[in-house]
């Protein structure tokens, strides 16, 4: 007499076994994504340009005149906006013209270089007797004593005035914003006439004539990395852009502890901004680093 079985125990196992079967693909699927993850060379990061500077001026004032415009390429001291300085290049003529008067020097040292033999020939004559009168020869001292301290006096006057003209130059300077490298201007945010203010971005410019790619890293695979190491980097084949080598420039001391990576970046010379900042690089680390 054959047994039946129970409608439940048959469910009870047929449940059974799909959860072994998805336990057995869950792990399955975690050793291939282990497997994967091992065997993962390929990095992607970001292109930097070595300089993306936003600039402000040093001081409040005016915008008197904008001599660059967006997409011009400057070199480093190139003036790049001007605030009115009306009056701080007329304090400068000033002190440059009070630099510049040396009339009382001049005249103060010829007196001194014809009392200097008057008195000497004077001071002789004094031991011969009856020749000059002491008090002659104490007139002369003094007023050969007063007039070396007054050269000495003019001397120190003319170091405080250069110093003062140096202070105005600088005064003036502070009301010029000058490139710090040199670039390409990317974006003006001001206008002649316009109030500027120190914070306030006014003018970007851009040195992407070398460039580096920022790239987060596992340990693993960061930390065997040495400065000065060489990396193929490639991009995007749709962008045209052609691959690159680029040299290990920075391997970042510690591990990121919210995303458990390093920081790695690699350097590059980029003449004619060929390679444009903000693209993609894919780093290949299979090729290994020369």
């Amino acid at each position: 007499m054959a047994m039946k079985r129970r409608p439940g125990t048959e469910r009870l196992r047929g449940r059974r076994a799909a959860v072994l079967d998805l336990r057995t693909a869950g792990f399955g699927l975690l050793l291939l994504a282990a497997s994967a993850a091992l065997h993962a060379r390929e990095f992607t990061g970001l292109v930097h340009a070595r300089h993306d500077l936003l600039l402000s001026v040093s001081v409040p004032g005016v915008v008197a005149r904008v001599p660059v415009a967006v997409g011009q390429r400057v070199e480093a001291r190139t003036p790049l906006l001007y605030i009115d300085e009306r009056i701080q290049a007329t304090e400068v003529q000033r002190r440059r013209v009070m630099l510049d008067d040396l009339s009382e020097l001049r005249a103060t040292e010829e007196r001194v270089r014809t009392l200097a033999p008057l008195y000497e020939d004077t001071r002789k004559l004094l031991n011969a007797r009856g020749a000059v009168s002491r008090d002659e020869v104490a007139r002369l001292e003094l007023d050969l004593v007063t007039a070396r301290g007054r050269v000495a006096q003019l001397q120190a006057q003319k170091v405080r005035e250069r110093v003062e003209l140096a202070a105005a130059e600088q005064e003036r300077e502070l009301r010029r914003l000058t490139a710090p490298v040199a670039g390409v201007v990317t974006r003006v945010d001001t206008d002649v006439g316009e109030w500027a203010k120190p914070g306030d971005a006014l003018i970007q410019l851009v040195d992407a004539d070398n460039c580096y790619l920022k790239l987060n890293l596992p340990p693993a695979a960061a930390l065997p990395l040495k400065a000065g190491a060489e990396l193929p980097v490639r991009f995007d084949p749709a962008t045209g852009v052609a691959p690159v080598r680029a040299r290990v420039n920075y391997v970042a001391p510690v591990i990121d502890a919210a995303s458990g990576l390093v920081e790695v970046r690699l350097g590059f010379a980029n003449p004619k901004g060929v390679v444009p900042a903000g693209i993609k690089g894919i780093v290949d680390l299979q090729e290994g680093s020369r």
